[in-house]
């Protein structure tokens, strides 16, 4: 039994001691998973120098917006490749799909929506793009029906204009069977209808695109007029109005002779959401370059707008239509603003963990410190209430071995000088211990009550 209670009290001891040393392990493991959370979670990884952008085919007012963005972000020293598509619906594929790298590109409106696209987000509208019909003077008044049986170019596979020019044409009834629909690329299709191939060609571009330039000003080839623009728009919310004033095209020839109705979707700059965000306010400066300027169908600084079309806005691009680009990339060359944002975002976080630990790190070693003694403390506590238990005459020799043990520790100790008093103390305490088990006599006290019981009897 006696025994038992020894290996109790050595499991006490060793439990206490145990405890408060768990406590410092679990915090220096707090801090250093603390570290790691905000190395690699918050602390996002440089952007790539080279961005992927889906345009349209080449000659294409999107292709030459294309060349001005990267133009722009090469003076950042990121490099912007284009890939020539067959326009919105081939951007909206590869967009979507992370195999095949596309990181941003331009969407007409009405394409998608937020359900079907969950991995992608808006930077915002960027230009009108009018649904153009340009047609051979030969047909001028002779209204639609007059091209029954013809060659229309309604464009290629995986454009934009494919795709809403067969869903418009499909509410006048016009289909398959109507004419002869061709899938032909707008620059294509442009040069083929000045040189008499074919009838007609609608193309969904903006004002700036050189097809439309030069459509615009060749004698043999007018434009159509959609007088029922306002029912178009109220059938399709995304589509907007616009007028090309008369005369606008040449004053000196009054082209085009009268104000022609246009439809016109906008089209957004869409990003995956994976996109870094230093790369997306770079996008939205060089939109704002881009497209910010005025035009035919629009005011100065209308573009891009903070609309949200199809697609949700990122973050990023709400945050710089509220207040610009972050105040690092206003004052300081892009990657250098980059780089110093990212060690901001670093050392916030630790320091909200360091400084706290820091304050707290003295009290936590002073306790250290004080649990050494406290624990020597505790093992002549356990010796004097072994030493009170014993009977008279029954050995001591285990508890003199005891004290040796507890003090050699004591002496072992080296302690900072700022605990001194504390240590002497100690050691002081162990020789009164010492001097109780010896007796008065110097002597062990079980042995003196033996001899006395002896006399006596």
């Amino acid at each position: 039994m006696a025994s038992f209670d020894k290996w109790s009290r050595a499991s006490l001891i060793r439990g206490y001691y145990r405890r408060h040393r768990l406590q410092l392990i679990l915090v220096i493991v707090v801090l250093i998973v603390a570290v790691l959370f905000t190395i690699v979670v918050l602390l996002r990884p440089l952007p790539p120098r080279t961005v992927v952008m889906a345009t349209d085919l080449e000659g294409s007012a999107y292709y030459e917006f294309g060349k001005q963005y990267r133009e722009i972000l090469a003076r950042a020293g990121v490099e912007l490749k284009l890939l020539s598509t067959a326009g919105t619906m081939e951007n909206l594929a590869l967009l979507k799909d992370p195999r095949s790298h596309v990181d941003v590109g331009f969407l007409q409106g009405g394409t998608t929506s937020a359900k079907e696209s969950p991995g992608l987000e808006s930077l915002g509208t960027v230009v009108y793009e009018p649904l153009w019909f340009f047609y051979r003077s030969i047909y001028r008044g002779k209204g639609l029906a007059s091209l029954r049986g013809k060659k229309i170019s309604i464009g290629p596979e995986g454009s934009g204009t494919r795709a809403l020019s067969i869903k418009l044409l499909a509410l006048n009834g016009i289909d398959q069977n109507f004419a002869h629909f061709l899938p032909l690329a707008p620059r294509e299709a442009g040069e083929r209808l000045i040189h008499g191939e074919i009838d007609a060609a609608l193309m969904l571009t903006s004002w700036d695109a050189p097809v439309v330039q030069q459509l615009l000003r060749a004698e043999d080839i007018e434009i159509v007029s959609y007088p029922r623009a306002d029912a178009y728009i109220a059938l399709f919310p995304y589509l907007n109005k616009v007028e090309l004033p008369e005369g606008v095209i040449s004053l000196a020839k009054n082209r085009p002779p009268t104000n022609v109705l246009l439809f016109a979707p906008k089209a957004s700059l869409v990003v995956r959401k994976d996109l870094h965000p230093a790369l997306q306010y770079l996008l939205l400066d060089a939109a704002e370059q881009v497209h910010g300027g005025p035009g035919i169908f629009q005011k100065a600084g209308q573009f891009p707008a903070s609309e949200s079309i199809d697609l949700p806005l990122s973050d990023e691009a709400r945050q710089f239509y509220k207040s610009g680009k972050p105040f690092l990339q206003r004052h300081l060359p892009f990657w250098l603003a980059v780089l110093i944002d990212r060690l901001l975002v670093l050392i916030i976080p630790v320091a909200g963990v360091v400084y706290p630990l820091v304050q707290i790190l003295p009290t936590l070693y002073a306790n250290a410190m004080r649990q050494k003694i406290y624990r020597l403390y505790g093992e002549l506590r356990f010796l004097e209430t072994d030493l009170e238990s014993r009977r008279a005459g029954q050995s001591i020799s285990d508890l003199i071995e005891r004290l040796d043990r507890i003090e050699d520790k004591a002496n072992r100790l080296h302690m900072p000088a700022t605990y001194a008093s504390m240590e002497y103390t100690l050691r002081d305490h162990i020789v009164q211990v010492r001097r109780h088990l010896k007796g008065p006599q110097g002597s062990p006290l079980a042995v003196e009550n033996n001899d006395t019981r002896g006399t006596k009897s």
